[in-house]
């Protein structure tokens, strides 16, 4: 299929080109850096679209992006004058069968769906801490979750996927078909295909649990350091976790805030947490309560609107460190001083790893450790190359911090989900050279099993825009 008129014939869903009225919104990110002016937005209907809009991209040389939630800061469901396969118009949908506790999700779909019509059967599943990100993404990329805890990764929960591959040919991967590509799919991210839905296993669970922000003033966070680091020797709990927040609020006011989940009640969560609530005086506002698990998922999206310029980067730590804690707001609070048009946020995320790292590394692409990630999240003005170099730079001195208290190295590229410098072999809209070794560390004893299923299911590298792998030879 080599012209636009055949694609048109043959395609169920909407073609948007330059010229159609809805062009400008196609190209609509959730961060707005991570925008590129396709040649073709595909919103596919169904498997035949894809391969349609697949086999087009490939006989005319077009580059191609997949996009299901549009929320990867590294605009990899983008693409420079290249195609884009956008499942979110039309294969967004959830339906859960409650019998077999099973929920059929559609790679476009967002985890606000997956938790409201989870939430009207009494079910759940782990996925995400903010409510907009995409189901697609944040699940090939492994999954963390206020749930992680006591249900592990979003990948230890699916159950099947649906994917056509760069020939055209779709497939069913689970622990009984295609095992290969089901292992490559958990944690391996967008390199092998198209994932048109996701089959997830859910959870019975209590309509309510207890969860909010603590906001405190900044001289309380040595000591909720401490508070953290004990909690951690002690072993946190599977129904607990909690995430502390370094940030300046209004008029560059320094902020802590600790994000507080437990799974129970709000007098179990109060009493659990006694420790953070007894520091009194010292915290600005106690926005802890009894609310719904759906709920629980939107707290920090007003945080992260769409429309914005967004860079992340993350690190993971062997443990929690006060000093580390220490030494990352003072860093944060001068860097905030040199750059006031970047809003700096560092995050030390907790949550109970026993559950993730009980199933075998060599079970899934994704690895598995008990270390703990750290988030650098910035939001900039200026979507620019000089705007780029001065986030990098950022990112750089506070991911440092962690490597100089924490013994972590420079090859350690934390969570990859965060990363807004994801390797990929044909993205042209940066200024740096990403290197290739990334994705070897990324994926560590794995990459070479990867790299092997690359060659068998997409060997021309297709799809290449995330921690791009490349073929075995």
């Amino acid at each position: 299929m080599s012209d636009f008129a055949s694609l048109k014939k043959e395609f169920h869903g909407d073609l948007v080109t330059p010229d159609h009225p809805d062009y400008e919104a196609s190209l609509a990110r959730w961060a707005a850096n991570s925008q590129r002016r396709a040649a073709v937005v595909a919103f596919v209907k169904d498997a035949d679209d894809v391969r349609a809009a697949l086999l087009y991209a490939r006989a005319l040389n077009l580059r191609i992006a997949v996009r299901g939630g549009g929320h990867n800061p590294a605009g990899s469901s983008s693409i420079e004058g290249g195609l884009v396969i956008d499942l979110s118009r039309y294969l967004a949908g959830v339906k859960v069968d409650v019998d077999k506790r099973l929920a059929y999700v559609g790679g476009g779909a967002l985890w606000s769906t997956v938790n409201t019509e989870c939430a009207k059967h009494g079910l759940v599943m782990p996925g995400g801490t903010i409510s907009h990100t995409g189901v697609g993404g944040l699940t090939l990329g492994g999954g963390f979750g206020y749930l992680t805890g006591q249900y592990g990764l979003v990948i230890d929960n699916l159950e099947q996927a649906t994917v056509t591959l760069a020939s055209g040919i779709t497939l069913t991967a689970s622990a009984h078909e295609n095992q290969d590509l089901f292992w490559g799919l958990r944690g391996g991210g967008s390199n092998f295909g198209v994932v048109t839905e996701f089959v997830f296993r859910v959870h019975p669970h209590a309509p309510n649990v207890f969860a909010g922000m603590l906001v405190l003033v900044p001289d309380a966070l040595e000591t909720v350091a401490r508070i953290i680091e004990r909690k951690w020797d002690a072993g946190m709990l599977e129904k607990e976790m909690y995430h502390l927040l370094i940030a300046t609020g209004p008029g560059n006011m320094p902020c802590i805030t600790l994000i507080l989940f437990w799974d129970g009640s709000e007098e179990e969560g109060r009493a659990h947490f006694k420790e953070f609530f007894d520091l009194g005086p010292m915290i600005i506002a106690d926005m802890c309560r009894d609310m719904p698990y759906v709920d629980v998922n939107s707290l920090q999206d007003a945080g992260v609107p769409h429309g914005r310029n967004y860079y992340f980067k993350s690190v993971n730590q062997p443990r929690p460190n006060p000093a580390t804690v220490l030494a990352a707001r003072d860093t944060v609070f001068a860097l905030q001083k040199e750059h006031p048009d970047v809003l700096i946020t560092f995050v030390f995320e907790n949550w109970s790893m026993r559950k993730v790292c009980s199933i075998p590394n060599e079970s899934t692409a994704f690895q598995r450790s008990m270390d703990l990630t750290c988030l650098v999240a910035l939001t900039y003005e200026h979507n620019t190359p000089e705007g780029l170099r001065e986030v990098r730079a950022i990112s750089d001195a506070l991911t440092g911090v962690v490597a100089a208290h924490s013994g972590v190295t420079n090859g350690n590229v934390g969570y990859a989900n965060y990363n807004s410098d994801a390797p990929s072999v044909f993205d042209a809209n940066t200024d740096v050279v990403l290197s290739a070794r990334q994705t070897e560390v990324l994926f560590g004893s794995g990459h070479a099993r990867l790299r092997e299923i690359k060659k068998k299911y997409d060997p021309d590298m297709v799809f290449a825009k995330w921690f791009a792998i490349r073929p075995a030879t």
